[in-house]
């Protein structure tokens, strides 16, 4: 429920109205603050979302990653998803759409973020898996918002994109068990970043973060806490993974990089004339498999017996790291 300090300071932000109700939608991670929907009596809006951020005075982390490290990602995610939508959101093309920023403010202690709400923006469904209408959407969304950005500076954003991202991930690489992966993780970091097409990533790209229209054509994505710098295949790899079972990002890859190329280079013409599509899809076609790779090694190392761990991903990991070492 809201507090009648936040209300009162929603109220402030939004320059009058009345709230007539909220809801909590969510908590957010390791009891970081939650995010809510508000009914409002106002001129310009009935509903919005509330991202409220005040981090616990003692993390209490669901996996046991508490350490001060986890707790200052988390805080500088929260200031990077601030600097997100006041900063670059407006960017985004109609393609790959985002909600509309609201206000958002930085207190002593904590983060205010209120958002359209895509609800109520006719993006109300939220899926638990796909069909091929749903998977092209999301597709497309992820095609077009890399095509944007390319060659985009990041300031105020992760420099990696990516929650996953080595260099934030130290305990995580230390627990690794798979000594070969593990010994390879540096150079799969850094054949993604040697990558001459770097974009802006979603960098949490999970089939929950987006929000579908009422037959699921379109979408519209959330949770930029993770934005930044990269490849556009560490979006990909990761939104695949997140939403397929292990024989379909096998006998789907092809299908599924075909259409998101075709889509990628349309959104590169129209954005960017001066880039070499045929050189940008040779490049990222060929990072595919260290982008999958390269959230594999997080994976392991951060919960060994996660149901994502399977035949297909040790097998690319396997073949990534022969090529390395070819």
């Amino acid at each position: 429920m809201l507090s009648p300090e936040l209300k009162n300071r929603i109220i402030r932000l939004l320059k009058g109205g009345e709230i007539l109700s909220s809801q909590v939608i969510q908590n957010l991670w390791s009891g970081y603050g939650s995010i809510l929907r508000i009914e409002l009596d106002h001129p310009q809006h009935t509903s919005l979302i509330v991202k409220h951020v005040k981090p616990p005075s003692v993390s209490n982390h669901p996996r046991g990653w508490n350490s001060d490290l986890s707790h200052q990602r988390k805080l500088k995610s929260y200031e990077v998803e601030s600097n997100w939508y006041k900063n670059f959101s407006s960017q985004s093309p109609e393609l790959a759409r985002v909600p509309k920023l609201i206000v958002c403010e930085q207190g002593d202690d904590d983060f205010l973020i209120i958002l359209e709400d895509m609800d109520a923006s006719s993006y109300p469904k939220r899926l638990t898996s796909v069909n091929q209408q749903s998977l092209e959407a999301c597709l497309k969304w992820l095609a077009h918002f890399h095509g944007k950005f390319l060659q985009h500076n990041t300031t105020g954003l992760w420099t990696s994109g990516c929650y996953w991202h080595l260099e934030t991930r130290p305990q995580e690489l230390q627990a690794l068990d798979d000594i070969e992966l593990k010994s390879a993780a540096q150079a799969i970091d850094q054949k993604l970043k040697n990558s001459p097409f770097q974009t802006i990533v979603h960098g949490d790209a999970k089939l929950a973060n987006f929000c579908f229209n009422h037959d699921a054509s379109e979408v519209s994505a959330v949770d930029f806490q993770y934005v930044g710098g990269g490849c556009g295949m560490k979006d990909l790899a990761y939104f695949v993974g997140s939403c397929l079972h292990e024989e379909d990002c096998e006998t789907m890859e092809n299908e599924i990089l075909q259409f998101y190329f075709s889509e990628l280079r349309k959104a590169t013409k129209t954005y960017h004339h001066s880039i070499d599509v045929d050189a940008l899809e040779q490049d990222w076609r060929n990072l595919y498999p260290y982008a999958w790779a390269d959230f594999h090694r997080f994976l392991k190392g951060w919960s060994p017996g996660h149901w994502k761990i399977n035949s297909y991903s040790e097998r690319i990991c396997r073949e990534v790291i022969a090529d390395l070492e070819s």
